[in-house]
């Protein structure tokens, strides 16, 4: 060994690759790699491992499974064609929106000429990753039929209140009036449903098992909570998914792991609505261009969507309503209640409240 060669510890080898240690820790139990040992006995990365580890990282980011890359790794190309479709059409999707804010430039550019200014509107929205899709509809009770509009659907919305504001059925009205929506509500949870439905869908076990290996990869403990919602958000069929209480079951690093994954997976083809009162799967100061937040205000006012910065109109109300997961396990089956009579008495007719 060249006594000048560097070797890294398990944090500076992660740091370097940009993945956690845990990951690392990970490729080691499934055979992919064995790091060095010093004297002591504490794992080492020296040149041979970090290229070893470079190239599982490169394989992963192509959207292979740790079981597809140990198949590449050892020669073998079983299973490469569905998950190079995948990461196939994932380019396309990126290159249909790379070419539409293009052409919305072009079109900027071209009002220019014509001495035309662009609206401060149409500047931001060259940064926005939208559907496209647009929704008019009655809202239901509590709101009494008031008109409601939702432009420009990101991939990844959010639906938050306090209790007893309306974002239950807020979230079923929507799965009513959007195309090719579907309500994925609690009873995904059914003791043996998710199951019965992985045994008899080969593809969407094979996906599923996918979406696991990246979130336990990313710190997930598996569950039959964690199951069922996978098994949901990767069945065929609807174009738009509305989620009953996304962190429904799921522990702190989970609920981590699958943030994570719903940010990688958003696409502007498939948009998800997610129910959510959890700090962690909702976390503001992490909201990109590709999310936003609808608020369903505590005065039954028409929900309205919120920009993720403090000073923004609803953000504190937003803020009150999340909590961590520890709180959430708490207050888990707890409904609002209001005494008979008082059903326009509120503490505050704005939009923040305790949730």
């Amino acid at each position: 060994m060249n006594s000048r060669t560097r070797f890294l510890n398990p944090s500076e080898a992660a740091r370097r690759l940009g993945i956690s240690v845990k990951a690392l820790r990970i490729y080691e139990q499934r055979g992919l790699m064995t790091p060095t040992r010093t004297e002591a006995g504490w794992r080492s990365y020296g040149p041979a491992e970090m290229q070893r580890a470079g190239e599982i990282v490169a394989l992963r980011a192509l959207g292979l499974s740790l079981a597809q890359v140990a198949s590449v790794l050892e020669g073998e190309a079983e299973g490469l064609e569905p998950a190079l479709a995948l990461h196939q059409a994932v380019l396309e999707g990126d290159a249909r929106r790379l070419a539409d804010t293009i052409e919305r430039v072009r079109g900027l550019r071209a009002q220019l000429d014509r001495g035309q200014r662009p609206t401060v509107t149409e500047l931001t929205r060259l940064q926005v990753s939208t559907s496209g899709l647009s929704v008019e509809f009655e809202l239901p009770w509590p709101w009494g039929g008031e008109f409601f509009q939702l432009h420009d659907i990101r991939p990844l919305n959010y639906i938050v209140g306090p209790l007893g504001s309306g974002k239950t059925r807020l979230a079923l009205r929507l799965a009513e009036v959007l195309p090719s929506a579907a309500f994925l509500g609690l009873e995904r949870v059914a003791a043996g449903d998710a199951k019965a439905r992985l045994d008899a869908d080969s593809d969407l076990r094979l996906r599923v098992n996918h979406a696991i290996d990246w979130l336990v990869e990313d710190g997930a403990v598996i569950s039959e909570a964690l199951t069922a919602l996978l098994v949901g958000l990767e069945a065929e069929g609807p174009t738009i998914l509305v989620v009953d209480m996304v962190e429904h079951g799921l522990d702190t690093p989970t609920q981590q792991a699958v943030s994570a994954h719903l940010r990688r997976r958003m696409s502007v083809e498939r948009p998800l609505f997610l129910m959510t009162r959890s700090a962690v799967i909702l976390d503001l100061a992490s909201v990109g261009t590709g999310e936003s937040i609808l608020l369903c205000p505590a005065n039954h006012s028409p929900p309205i969507r919120v920009a993720p910065y403090p000073g923004a109109a609803g953000y504190e109300a937003v803020a009150t309503c999340l909590a961590a997961p520890e709180v959430r396990a708490r207050t888990e089956g707890v409904i609002a209640w209001r005494p008979r009579g008082r059903e326009h008495d509120y503490e505050d007719a704005h939009l923040s409240a305790r949730c």
